[in-house]
């Protein structure tokens, strides 16, 4: 039983390993696709993050209402994946703008919203197989976390050695695949089992969106950093142009380890005290960010990066999920979508602030942003429910 349980996880993990990939290659590459492929202005970016982001936030919460109510998780994980192969079959054969924005916008929207349906589900797996849920959720954000090192690399490798329509075409077979896994490792009865609600339902909406307040900010502070940093070190400081990529690394690689270590912090620290000592840490770390002059010192401020937001990556949606122990796959969708709120306001963010000043500015804007998250989770509920 013990080795039946363990192929069960491992194939739950490669199952969201395999559908994150999938993302990771597309994401990333839409804005430098409709730019630089097919030669259009900056601003076209907007409209297609905008209309994407528009359906992957109403997939995540008609899905996660189905799968609070008991429905089966199974076909939502296959539309996702179907509509992501709808996409790249388009694409691969009509690379349009036109294609893009009709049905690159419904594939690559709704298949954006498998990661959180599989985090839904994440709860109940834990619980079925005796695992503490802050521990399961360190090892799905591990997993999310490494399909990030490999999709935008392995995308970009190709459309510079082959071409950007090739990236589709690979996408694609990463797609069956991806199709594959579904079809034979995931269970076809799934669901994600809600315990019976407790407590005040109003106030606990109150901390939910409290604590959904505090993602927000800090995620937008990140979402800040990360869009200005690559043009900060290259046009600013005047680092070398494989400078960005090397940082990325450097932070993903720090984020796993950060990741696997959250659980650990959360028996010995508590989840609050942890969270705020990460906020904190947010805040120094990207003013470190904003001071950088040197190849070596981008290097430091990249492993303190990796290390605040794999702390975070893995303690906030813990946090958003304790205030919703009955309503799971609602507070995961809520999670998720604040993520990607918060990732499509700081695109124009970034533009507005960098027109005006530069990106330093934008940097430090995002420490100030990362302190207000702090303030946020001060004036919280100071009890924090237990996570199973």
């Amino acid at each position: 039983m013990p080795s039946s349980n363990t192929t069960a996880r491992l194939s739950f993990l490669l199952l969201l390993f395999c559908g994150t990939v999938c993302s990771a290659m597309i994401v990333p590459f839409m804005g430098y696709f409709l730019v630089q492929g097919l030669g259009y202005q900056p601003w076209i970016i907007s409209v297609y993050s905008v209309m994407a982001v528009c359906l992957t936030l109403l997939a995540n919460r008609q899905f996660a209402q189905r799968i609070d109510n008991g429905a089966r998780a199974f076909p939502l994980v296959g539309i996702a994946a179907a509509g992501f192969m709808m996409a790249t079959i388009a694409l691969s054969l009509f690379p349009t703008l036109w294609t893009v924005l009709s049905v690159g916008v419904i594939g690559f929207g709704i298949s954006s919203s498998a990661i959180s349906t599989m985090f839904s589900l994440g709860g109940g797996m834990a619980e079925q197989h005796g695992i503490a849920r802050s521990r399961f959720n360190a090892y799905m954000r591990a997993t999310t976390s490494t399909g990030w090192m490999i999709g935008p690399a392995a995308t970009f490798l190709i459309a510079d050695q082959i071409g950007l329509r090739a990236v589709f075409v690979v996408a694609l077979s990463v797609a069956l695949l991806w199709v594959a896994l579904w079809w034979w490792t995931l269970p076809r009865d799934v669901t994600a089992q809600a315990k019976p609600a407790k407590g005040s339902v109003a106030g606990a909406s109150r901390d939910l969106w409290l604590a959904a307040s505090f993602v927000f900010c800090l995620s937008l502070a990140h979402s800040l950093t990360f869009s200005s940093l690559p043009l900060f070190y290259v046009q600013e400081v005047g680092l070398p142009g494989y400078a960005p990529g090397v940082a990325f690394s450097i932070k993903t690689f720090v984020e796993v380890i950060a990741i696997f270590a959250t659980p650990m912090i959360i028996a010995r620290f508590g989840m609050r005290r942890a969270l705020l000592a990460t906020t904190l840490l947010a805040v120094v770390t990207i003013q470190v960010l904003a001071s950088v002059e040197t190849f070596a010192q981008m290097f430091v401020g990249a492993a303190m990066e990796g290390l605040y937001y794999g702390f975070y990556a893995s303690l906030g949606i813990s946090y958003v999920q304790s205030f919703a122990q009955d309503r799971p796959a609602q507070a995961t969708a809520i999670y998720w979508n604040t993520l990607m709120v918060s990732g499509l306001l700081a695109g124009p963010a970034v533009g507005f602030i960098a027109q005006s000043y530069d990106f330093q500015m934008v940097v430090r804007v995002a420490s100030g942003v990362a302190l207000f998250a702090a303030i946020v989770l001060l004036i919280s509920r100071k009890k924090v429910p237990q996570v199973e």
